[in-house]
């Protein structure tokens, strides 16, 4: 297993001795290029065909602090995340993760794996929402953080990192396609959050699961179950997201609280482990039918 760490702290620091038309050229080089196969995986041009045109910077842009507004200001957020101690502990997090499912005899298709930490936009209406970081790892052998730094998010963002190196080994097993279905997208979730709470606790799991209760999901449950067999990502995104996540990515409501579909899919999750005693390791690579039929009590 190889992980290349892509230390954009370097890359941050560079950017506040350039002048404004050189920073997007060198951040492109030093952190996004390394990523370019993911973004094309994921259809997200790297480059704009034409000025103001949509591109992996447009999407960044949405959450995360851009090259070209970096002031002396950003000189405290930078140095947080500077420490070597911070960038070997995050690479020690994903090597961990990884052997999980070696020491269980679970050979990963992928050997090597990218990862780096975003500087995120405390102005930004979606990491607001998600309390000040987020993460990127659905696509194996990539893996991205964004966070404001601060006394909240920096000691979660190991179980962040945690979280995706679990869509990550998913993923490679279990693949995406157009059949990919609400009640798929649920359980990944919940199967990721699960994983995180098991290698570093209760406490540290993100806001899109504790800022919901038990009682407030008795509320929601029927509502997202009766939606399992959605597909599209425009459809299902609502009710994993939430209203407000929703009406910010511009789709049509549904009547759910934020993240409500993340809650659920750690709860059922939850549900699946205690019914049948798997391991989040073993449950990891379980498909999604399976766990339905053995949570049929807690999502019926």
């Amino acid at each position: 297993m190889k992980i290349e760490m892509i230390r954009s702290d370097k890359a941050y620091q560079d950017l506040l001795t350039l002048p404004l038309e050189e920073r997007e050229r060198v951040f492109r080089e030093q952190v996004l290029q390394p990523f370019k196969q993911k973004f094309y995986l994921q259809k997200i041009p790297f480059e704009a065909k034409k000025p103001g045109g949509f591109d992996i910077m447009m999407l960044l842009s949405w959450m995360n602090r851009m090259p070209k507004d970096f002031t002396e200001a950003d000189r405290a957020a930078i140095e947080a995340i500077s420490s070597d101690k911070l960038w070997q502990e995050s690479k020690a997090t994903i090597e961990r993760s990884f052997s999980l499912f070696e020491q269980a005899g679970i050979k990963l298709p992928v050997e090597e794996y990218m990862f780096t930490i975003l500087l995120g936009n405390p102005a930004s209406p979606m990491l607001q929402l998600n309390k000040g970081y987020s993460g990127d790892g659905g696509i194996p052998g990539y893996i991205m953080a964004s966070l404001t730094p601060n006394d909240y998010t920096l000691p979660r963002l190991q179980a962040a990192l945690a979280h995706e190196c679990n869509h990550n080994v998913r993923f490679q097993f279990i693949k995406w396609g157009e059949d990919t279905n609400l009640a798929d997208w649920l359980v990944s979730e919940g199967l990721a959050e699960s994983f995180a709470a098991a290698l570093f606790g209760q406490d540290l799991i993100g806001p899109w699961v504790s800022e919901t209760s038990r009682e407030d999901l008795e509320g929601f449950k029927s509502q997202i179950s009766q939606h399992f067999s959605l597909t599209g990502m425009a459809k299902m995104s609502p009710y994993l997201y939430g209203d407000e996540i929703a009406q910010i990515q511009g789709q049509r409501p549904v009547g759910l609280p934020y993240a409500a579909g993340y809650a659920y899919g750690y709860h059922l999750v939850q549900a699946y482990l205690k019914n049948t005693g798997k391991t989040i390791v073993q449950a990891t690579l379980t498909p999604t039918q399976e766990i339905l039929q053995e949570t049929e009590d807690f999502w019926k």
